[in-house]
C-alpha cells in the first residue's frame, strides 16, 4: 500500500475518533466546547490528509483503483459524520443536511449509472469548491464561537456550501449528459 492510500486509510481511521471527540461530552468527559475543539482538530487533521494524499499521488504518479475510490468515500464519511453531528448540536438546520448530502447520494448514483456504461467523468471544478468550503466551514462551525468573527464567517459558509452542492451537482448531470449518459 502506497503513502497516498495510507493516508486515506487514515482518514477513515480518524472518523471514529472524530465522532468520540465530539460525543465525549455526553458522556461527561469534558466540557461541549472542549468536545467542539477537539473534533475541529480532528475535522481538520483529516482534511489535510484529503489534501496531502492527493498531492502526492499525483506528484509521483501514485493514483491507484483504491484511492480512486476510497478517497471521495472518506471525505463523504467524514463530512456526513460532521454534518450530522452539527444537526445534533443545533448548528445547522435539516434542510442543510438534506441539500448536501442529498446532492453526495445523487452524483454517486449518476457515477455507478456512468461507470456501467463505461462512461468517466472527473470531479469538477465546482465538486472542488464544494469540498474546500466544506472542511473550512465544519470546523468553523464547530469551534461555535459566537459573536465571533469566526461564527458569522461559519454561518456565511453554510450557504455557500450549500449553494456550491447545488452548482456543482447540476455541472455534474450536465457533463454526464454531454458524456452520453442518458437517463434510462
Amino acid at each position: 500500500m502506497n503513502l497516498p492510500n495510507k493516508l486515506t486509510v487514515g482518514r477513515v481511521c480518524m472518523i471514529p475518533l472524530f465522532v468520540l471527540a465530539i460525543h465525549g461530552y455526553s458522556f461527561g468527559w469534558y466540557e461541549l466546547e472542549t468536545a467542539r475543539i477537539i473534533a475541529a482538530v480532528i475535522f481538520v487533521l483529516a482534511s489535510f490528509t484529503d489534501f496531502l494524499d492527493g498531492y502526492i499521488a499525483r506528484k509521483q504518479g501514485l493514483i491507484t483503483d483504491f484511492g480512486k475510490f476510497m478517497d471521495p468515500l472518506a471525505d463523504k464519511i467524514l463530512v456526513m459524520a460532521a454534518m450530522v453531528y452539527m444537526l445534533w448540536l443545533g448548528d445547522i438546520s435539516p434542510w442543510v443536511l438534506v441539500v448536501i448530502e442529498g446532492r453526495e447520494f445523487v452524483i454517486a448514483g449518476l457515477r455507478m449509472l456512468a461507470a456501467g456504461k463505461g462512461i468517466v467523468i472527473p470531479a469538477g471544478v465546482w465538486g472542488k469548491f464544494k469540498t474546500i468550503s466544506q472542511m473550512i466551514m465544519i470546523p468553523l462551525v464547530l469551534v461555535n464561537l459566537d459573536g465571533d468573527v469566526f461564527f458569522w464567517a461559519g454561518q456565511v459558509l453554510i450557504y455557500v456550501c450549500v449553494a456550491l452542492s447545488v452548482i456543482s451537482a447540476v455541472s455534474y448531470i450536465i457533463n454526464y449528459r454531454k458524456a452520453g449518459g442518458v437517463w434510462k
